[in-house]
């Protein structure tokens, strides 16, 4: 499954990656804590095969008297083969011939620089092959937090949205599950103070701790920085490996702490504006604002919400106003400068997403685990949305507003449908509801630069590229609109996606763009009878 997706905006990331490169101190920090993992290890088999022994009744424990005798017999029928001196006999007339003529033995170098037989030495491939994984400057990157057989990592995408594709650059291993991501341009790690901006990540999972990896940077082994865990990111443990034992209670625990999280981090928002601060909620209920310069511990913490904390947002036009929201039913706006006093609006569900609009600063939006979007109003007196919107007959788990179109607006559901909705004058209408193919909707997310390109992902584990310029409902709604791909003898495709293998891309070229169950069983699809079908919001 793909839980969370983020764009990178074009020329953000370097032309060409650097390859991960560890120092001989990282190399004996990584060292030490083997070392004391593989000794914890063996201390714990140790007791296992005490307590094992312990165990074992007389009966198990008596020699077995006919053994000898068996063993006599084997070794009588076998010793006619000479077994034991089978490898020391030569045959007559034998000459030592070396296998290679010209190379007296087989040496082990530890880099193809020191190898005398090789001749393209490591640096030359090392250059010819990050040479090829250039970015250019037109080309936009997409995050994706992807889940396959228990091992977690994050892919990063390449977009050439004038070649219409889309291909994996790379991808970084992660330790637990990610439950969210969001980008971010402040240098940090070794890169902190040697360059105005770079290209980062910052990614939050089950564990406590907010890892924060270098995507201009790949075959990463660990992140650059890691927010309430340890200051050297390669002691992943927090603490000095040979006390693990002692150290890993104190990090399980439950309760509250001021200075870090203690349960998993369900959501990240970084401060464009102060590029050094992020925001963090997590399920141990608080909210936490983090100073790049000092990872070690939180800036602040908020104790906002009564239960897990699903969604932080900063807003675009006030930098200290943050919006938060929960399990508690509740949404929440406050000054992150002065706390005291909070602004308060209570839902009929639990929290799934939060957005501000990128055009009404004062105005944000609210998903549901009950299939509602509501609109509100931080002004207003009232405490009443502005509209509801009764989006999805399951949990709206992903939503976006478009960052350069006033008043286009994206929900997905867990009922596997993707809606494009117009929400101009304060009156929501369905633009565009599709099965996409994807399995259940769980992230959905506007190009930041790219006008009308929509990324979208759910349980199925791939990502989905939705291009709405030619979409007929959305072109109607909005007939400012105007072209903005390049010429191109082939028609563009409205729907993109990657394909796992060859069989699979057979699949699709059979049953449309999008695969057999893009349409829910429907044979192709229609641009005219769209416009009938996708009418099916209500609006309350």
């Amino acid at each position: 499954m793909i839980s969370a997706l983020t764009w990178i905006r074009k020329g953000a990331a370097q032309h060409t990656p650097d390859r991960f490169k560890l120092t001989d101190e990282e190399y004996a920090n990584i060292a030490a804590q083997i070392g004391a993992e593989v000794d914890v290890a063996k201390e714990e088999l140790a007791e296992a095969e005490a307590a094992a022994a312990q165990g074992e009744s007389a009966e198990e424990m008596e020699v077995d008297e006919e053994a000898p005798a068996k063993k006599e017999k084997g070794d009588d029928e076998l010793a006619e083969y000479n077994l034991d001196t089978y490898d020391d006999e030569e045959e007559q007339g034998q000459k030592d011939i070396p296998i290679f003529g010209n190379v007296k033995g087989l040496t082990y170098y530890g880099s193809n620089q020191e190898d005398p037989y090789i001749v393209v030495k490591d640096e030359e491939d090392d250059e010819q092959e990050l040479e090829e994984m250039a970015i250019s400057p037109n080309e936009n990157l997409l995050l994706a937090a992807k889940t396959e057989d228990e091992i977690s990592h994050v892919e990063v995408y390449v977009y050439e949205a004038e070649e219409d594709n889309l291909y994996v650059h790379h991808d970084i291993m992660l330790p637990s599950f990610p439950l969210c991501l969001e980008w971010l341009d402040f240098p940090v790690g070794k890169k902190a103070g040697k360059q105005e901006r770079g290209n980062f990540v910052a990614i939050g999972t089950f564990d406590p701790e907010v890892e924060i990896w270098d995507l201009d940077t790949v075959d990463a082994v660990y992140p650059s920085q890691i927010l309430g865990g340890a200051p050297n990111p390669t002691l992943r443990l927090g603490a000095d490996p040979i006390k693990k034992k002692k150290a890993g209670p104190a990090r399980t625990a439950k309760h509250p702490n001021s200075d870090r999280h203690v349960d998993a981090v369900m959501s990240i928002a970084w401060n464009k504006h102060h590029r050094h601060m992020i925001a963090t909620g997590s399920a141990d209920t608080t909210v936490k604002l983090w100073d790049l310069n000092n990872p070690e511990k939180a800036a602040r913490s908020f104790g906002v919400h009564k239960n897990k904390v699903q969604a932080v947002a900063w807003n675009s036009t006030e930098p200290t106003a943050l919006l938060t929201g929960g399990y508690d039913k509740r949404a929440c706006v406050f000054d992150t400068r002065a706390p005291a006093n909070v602004l308060e609006w209570k839902l009929s569900a639990d929290v799934e997403c939060m957005r501000w609009d990128p055009f009404h600063g004062e105005k944000f939006y609210v998903s549901s685990e009950d299939g509602l979007v509501k609109c509100f109003d931080v002004r207003a007196a009232s405490k009443e949305p502005l509209w509801t919107l009764h989006a999805h007959d399951a949990a709206v788990s992903a939503l976006d507003v478009c960052p350069t179109m006033d008043g286009l607006l994206v929900t997905g559901s867990a009922d596997k449908q993707a809606k494009l909705w117009n929400i101009k004058e304060g009156k929501p209408s369905c633009l565009a509801s599709r099965d996409l193919g994807v399995g259940k909707i769980f992230a959905a997310n506007f190009s930041v630069d790219t006008p009308y390109i929509l990324s979208v992902a759910g349980s199925k584990g791939k990502v989905l590229i939705w291009n709405l310029e030619d979409n007929a409902g959305v072109r109607k709604a909005f007939p400012s609109m105007q072209h903005t791909g390049a010429p191109s003898a082939a028609p563009r495709k409205e729907l993109l996606t990657v394909d796992s293998d060859e069989e699979d891309e057979d699949e699709d070229e059979e049953a449309g763009p999008a695969g057999d169950d893009a349409m829910d069983g429907d044979e192709g699809w229609n641009e005219d009878e769209a416009e009938e079908e996708d009418s099916d919001g209500d609006h309350v």
